[in-house]
């Protein structure tokens, strides 16, 4: 049974969908001397394997870098120095955005990754004759623990927020319960597919998140719900023809990472609940929850794709029968579900390492950051 129809026209979606593809975002440097640099380059990312997102960030930064080099006069490769590179790092240590903060590290990080990459790549073409970037010492990454952590009662909150009697307000809701319950970074979220979703074993999988790995992660038995009802009748509602992700945007194109961060604040600030984030804050309580509740932390490493905490390898190889056991007993979704007592899990992880991830997860937001604002 289908809900209301979508009081939006076809034409409509079209026409807003198309407008958002059609921005330009290299207006401001497509007559800089490095626009055919910075292109070639990315195209060479592009046919050795590189992410889409990792293209999307390496573009977004490097923009940044062209820019700098174009206010300095700096129109050629053999310009680049390291004494130069050095001030372009302390141009961004400087740097404040809008809000008067400065980037943060993890961001700062990134874009002299992004820049390193490019120099190696301008010496490989025999554009350079050998890399200044090479001594170039990066900010030292920061593993702060997570500032800001929900609890049941908030994630609850937050859930219940969305007006699920309109076909936005059932994809919201069913966004949010899958992120809670299975942990997966945003970029993993908008990625999805309907053939992803495995409802028989009630599993999702995972293709290509960090690192390039595939996983599976189980869902929760609500999540499921949530999800199948989205499917059945809000999906068809908003989607343009011939779009496959799961989740799709209010104008039926493919849901994009930046519009679900905005989706899931603006339900926090609905829910009256005042703490920096979006997506991240969804991940954090997932996996703290689950700590909290007695999940072993090598279970939590595998729902959550990670390969190490901190600069210790301690990953293991774990069933998806066990981690589905684990998330079934230590969920609190599930737990309120069954009206049962929370379960003492064997192998519960020690506090220093409960930190190690919960600090991991703190490095996560930087990761995942563009122009400044946290997941």
């Amino acid at each position: 049974m289908h809900a209301a129809k979508s009081t939006s026209k076809p034409s409509t979606k079209h026409t807003i969908a198309s407008r958002r593809r059609g921005k330009d975002p290299d207006a401001d440097i497509r007559a800089s001397p490095w626009y055919r640099y910075l292109h070639a380059y990315l195209d060479w990312m592009s046919y050795s394997g590189y992410s889409p997102h990792t293209l999307r960030s390496a573009h977004h930064d490097l923009r940044v870098f062209v820019r700098w080099c174009d206010s300095r006069g700096l129109s050629a490769p053999t310009q680049l120095s390291r004494p130069v590179l050095e001030q372009y790092q302390r141009h961004l240590h400087l740097l404040r955005k809008a809000d008067g903060k400065p980037l943060a590290a993890g961001a700062q990080r990134h874009r002299l990754q992004h820049m390193k990459g490019l120099c190696r790549w301008l010496v490989r073409e025999n554009l350079l004759p050998s890399n200044p970037a090479s001594e170039l010492m990066l900010p030292k990454p920061l593993r702060q623990l997570p500032r800001s952590i929900l609890s049941f009662a908030e994630v609850e909150r937050i859930l219940a927020q969305p007006d699920i009697e309109t076909p936005v307000g059932l994809r919201d809701r069913a966004m949010m319960e899958l992120l809670y319950s299975t942990g997966l970074r945003r970029l993993e979220l908008v990625g999805l597919t309907s053939g992803d979703i495995d409802f028989t074993r009630r599993l999702l999988l995972v293709r290509h998140g960090k690192g390039g790995s595939d996983r599976y992660v189980p869902i929760g038995e609500r999540a499921l719900d949530w999800l199948m009802r989205y499917l059945d009748e809000a999906r068809d509602e908003l989607a343009l023809p011939g779009v496959d992700t799961l989740f799709v945007s209010d104008y039926g194109d493919a849901l994009q990472d930046g519009a679900l961060s905005t989706v899931v604040k603006r339900h926090i600030k609905r829910a009256d609940i005042n703490k920096p984030g979006s997506c991240h804050l969804f991940r954090h309580a997932c996996a703290t929850h689950m700590l909290e509740n007695g999940a072993d932390i090598r279970f939590i490493q595998a729902l959550l794709g990670h390969a190490k905490l901190n600069t210790t390898q301690i990953y293991t190889h774990v069933s998806i029968d066990k981690l589905q056991e684990i998330h079934a007993a230590t969920h609190p979704a599930r737990l309120q579900t069954d009206g049962a007592a929370q379960t003492e899990v064997a192998g519960a992880s020690a506090p220093e390492t409960r930190d190690a991830l919960l600090a991991r997860l703190a490095g996560e937001i930087d990761d995942d950051t563009e122009n400044g604002e946290p997941a």
